[in-house]
């Protein structure tokens, strides 16, 4: 752009000085013909950088998932194809569920039983209630009875001291009286005895063989589920939209569930467009300004952007953990760039952007109108150099 605006002032100036010859070519209008220019392209520069900065460095950023299995096993079955796309929730590949449906079937034969135990306790936990229930009615009953029988005691005792009652009455009455202690003394064991069985209780107010046996149950529905998990897991699945990259995975091969071996991976759709700028060229940058980024994977193709957000980090700014004090270092700490994430926009945002792609690109922001138009023809010739291709072989 720069070498346009020189041609057409050089034009203007041979019209001037040589064609028509309106002014006088001296000393002093060749000083000012030189120095014009000069000045006048270096303070444009410089308004342009701060009201339109562009950046050099424009790249293509995707997320990459290692594929790890959950499970480990043989891979019977790899569906997928390398660089090809693939959709949400296809099958990238499966492992051998042999293994983990015998082990889930195994489970699920043992729960019967220990369900069957658990009824077994609680039934018995039903019993002893019962029980217990009963002995304490018993003793009421037979407390009743003795209360009875002790005053009658009493009363015939009574009447036979004084000869008014006849003395068998009242052997009568002491025997029945000692045969009721004698059954509240066996009402009151047996009740001892039932209360001695339910004392063993948990917080729940079950017995302990009931709540071993509810454990049990428990234990062994959550390892069901976890078998069920497992035997889910031997299909892999795609994580979201994307390409499979560096498929090296083949049936017959061990895939094991270890985070440093993965078996592929799996580059998402969804891409971050970074451009790189320097820490003073941001001061009028704001979301959602206008952007033009040109790539060398599109020569000659202007791709429309906005700006998303200003990633306020840099690696420079973060200090290493540990116990040492930090040292400063002969070399200064070289100046970090602040990365901003563009989003394409328009017809552009369904565009394809190659992971990697790098070129350069410019924010206008709302400052200086009048000077984005030379922006915008600088961003254009340079993607149309994009078309040559500078090697010798």
């Amino acid at each position: 752009m720069e070498i346009i605006l020189l041609l057409i002032y050089s034009f203007f100036v041979w019209l001037i000085f040589f064609k028509f010859k309106w002014l006088p070519w001296n000393f002093v209008t060749q000083i000012i013909v030189v120095s014009l220019p000069v000045f006048a392209l270096t303070a444009m520069i410089l308004i342009l950088n701060v009201v339109a900065p562009s950046s050099s460095d424009v790249r293509i950023v995707n997320y990459v998932v290692q594929v790890v299995p959950r499970v480990a096993g043989r891979v019977i079955d790899v569906p997928v194809e390398a660089n090809r796309p693939v959709k949400k929730g296809e099958v990238l590949f499966r492992i051998d569920p042999v293994p983990f449906q015998q082990e889930l079937a195994a489970l699920e034969a043992k729960l019967p039983e220990l369900s069957a135990k658990l009824d077994s306790a609680q039934a018995y936990q039903r019993e002893l209630n019962e029980q217990l229930k009963s002995a304490r009615s018993a003793r009421e009953a037979v407390s009743s009875r003795l209360a009875l029988a002790e005053r009658r005691e009493k009363q015939t005792g009574e009447l036979a001291q004084t000869g008014a009652g006849p003395k068998f009455d009242h052997e009568q009455a002491q025997t029945e009286a000692a045969s009721l202690r004698s059954e509240l003394a066996s009402s009151s064991a047996q009740m001892a005895q039932v209360q001695q069985k339910l004392s063993a209780r948990t917080r729940s107010g079950d017995l302990s063989e009931v709540a071993q046996a509810r454990a049990a149950v428990e234990q062994l529905k959550a390892q069901i589920v976890q078998a069920r998990w497992q035997l889910d897991q031997t299909t892999v699945r795609a994580p979201s939209d994307g390409t499979v990259i560096n498929l090296q995975l083949r049936e017959g091969s061990y895939a094991a569930n270890l985070p440093l071996t993965p078996v592929m991976s799996f580059v998402e759709r969804e891409q971050w467009v970074l451009a790189m700028y320097r820490q003073n060229e941001l001061g009028n940058v704001e979301p959602g300004n206008e952007a033009e980024i040109a790539l060398k994977t599109h020569p000659n193709r202007i791709i429309k952007c906005e700006v998303d957000s200003i990633i306020w980090a840099t690696g420079t700014g973060q200090m290493p953990i540990s116990g040492m004090v930090p040292q400063s270092g002969a070399q200064p700490i070289p100046e970090g760039r602040i990365a901003v994430r563009l989003r394409p926009t328009g017809k552009d945002k369904e565009a394809f952007l190659a992971m990697g792609a790098q070129g350069q690109g410019a924010i206008y922001t709302e400052h200086g109108h009048l000077l984005h138009m030379i922006r915008k023809v600088m961003i254009r010739v340079s993607s149309k150099l994009d078309w040559l291709v500078l090697k010798l072989h």
